[in-house]
Formats: C-alpha cells, sequence, structure tokens
C-alpha cells in the first residue's frame, strides 16, 4: 500500500471507531428502552430509528448538510459555541454517522434486550441491585451476542459509508477523505490499480467481520427470559 493511502484509512478507522463508541453510549439506554417501553410513541421511535436503511444516504447526507450551515440556527449555534463548523469537518462526519448508523446499534441490542424478557432485572433488583447496577451485571451479560454483533456491524457500516460523508464532508485529504471517497476518486481519475486495492481491501475486511459475528455467536449461549 501506497504511503498517501494510508491517510484515508486512518481517518476511516478513526471515523468508525469514533462513531461505534458514541453510538454504544447512546444506543445502549435506548435500546434498552425500546425494548422495555409501552409507549405509544415506541412505533415512531423504532420507524424513525430504522429509517436510515430505507433512506437514501444522499438525502441523508443533503438534510445535514443544510441542518449543519453556519447560517442555520443549529450550525450557527454550534460554530458560536465550539468555533468550528461540522460542515466539511470530522466532526460533523462523526455526527452524520452516528445518525446513519444508528439502526446498526439500536436493532441487535433491542433484539437482544427483547429476547430476554423482565426476569433478570427483576430477580436483580429483588437481591437489592439499583437500576444501573442491576443493567450491568444482570441484563448486559447476558445480551453479549447482541452487543457483539451491533459494535461489529455499526463499525463495518461506518467503515463502508459513501454519500452521508460525501455531502457532509466533502473530499478533503486529511480531514474528511475517507477510504469510500478514495476509492471513488481513484476511479475518476481512471487509477484502477489504487482503486482496486483499496476496494478489495474493504471486501476482506467486510467478509471477515461478518464471519467474526456468526462465528463468535454460535458459541455464545442464547439466553431467554
Amino acid at each position: 500500500m501506497q504511503g498517501p493511502e494510508m491517510g484515508p484509512i486512518l481517518l476511516t478507522l478513526l471515523l468508525a471507531g469514533t462513531t461505534t463508541l458514541v453510538l454504544f453510549g447512546l444506543g445502549l439506554p435506548f435500546a434498552f428502552w425500546l425494548a422495555r417501553t409501552r409507549s405509544p410513541l415506541k412505533p415512531v421511535l423504532e420507524a424513525l430509528t430504522a429509517l436510515p436503511l430505507v433512506l437514501p444516504p444522499t438525502v441523508l447526507g443533503f438534510y445535514l448538510l443544510i441542518l449543519f450551515n453556519p447560517e442555520a440556527p443549529l450550525g450557527s449555534a454550534i460554530l458560536t459555541l465550539t468555533g468550528t463548523s461540522l460542515t466539511f469537518s470530522f466532526t460533523g462526519l462523526v455526527f452524520a454517522s452516528v445518525l446513519y448508523s444508528l439502526p446498526f446499534m439500536v436493532q441487535p441490542l433491542q433484539a437482544a434486550f427483547e429476547a430476554q424478557g423482565r426476569a433478570a432485572m427483576e430477580a436483580a433488583a429483588s437481591l437489592g441491585a439499583g437500576p444501573v447496577d442491576a443493567f450491568f451485571t444482570a441484563v448486559l451479560p447476558p445480551a453479549a451476542r447482541g452487543v457483539l454483533t451491533a459494535g461489529v456491524l455499526t463499525f463495518a457500516h461506518t467503515i463502508g459509508e459513501f454519500g452521508v460523508v460525501l455531502m457532509v464532508g466533502g473530499n478533503i485529504p486529511g480531514r474528511t477523505e475517507v477510504i469510500s471517497i478514495a476509492i471513488y476518486e481513484h476511479v475518476e481519475t481512471l487509477d484502477y490499480a489504487s482503486a482496486h486495492a483499496l476496494s478489495a481491501g474493504l471486501l476482506v475486511f467486510s467478509f471477515v467481520a461478518l464471519l467474526l459475528v456468526y462465528l463468535v455467536n454460535r458459541r455464545v449461549p442464547v439466553h431467554a427470559g
């Protein structure tokens, strides 16, 4: 791999890792709430969460670009508070990736929590455990399958993003040029050898990531409440 290609690779790994960590922090409590709530808003929130699965990424990227624009209320507020615009920046890529990868984190976690039922949480509570302690000691360990699947799918999906990151971040070497955009650039300039090298790497990575999920899940017992 040539030296210049390491920039997009490292930036992509940083983006995928950051997005996955942020979504674990947001997705765990949200998925647990969705699994347990009887709120009439649940179907609406589930539909909103799943929207990136069917919405063209360029549509989501377009509206995020408008929302993050320094002339828009949100973009202006962020620029005033941080001195940095979300458009054409790595921070903007993280925001966009978090929204676009949200269903890949939330849906496996929600399914894992729903499969448990309420018995584990109630048993921990009966032993005097608080809600947070009960969640981490009685609910989260049996949900290992869902946690692993959510983490791997979120990371792998973020690595393969194109439309959203192109719309929000553009193509700025060292700042927003991720692997998928680098591949597009190589094809546009007829540098098929470099495009093939990066594409083959993504293909192998995607296969290995999915294989890891299936192999590990076969060895992790299913817990049902």
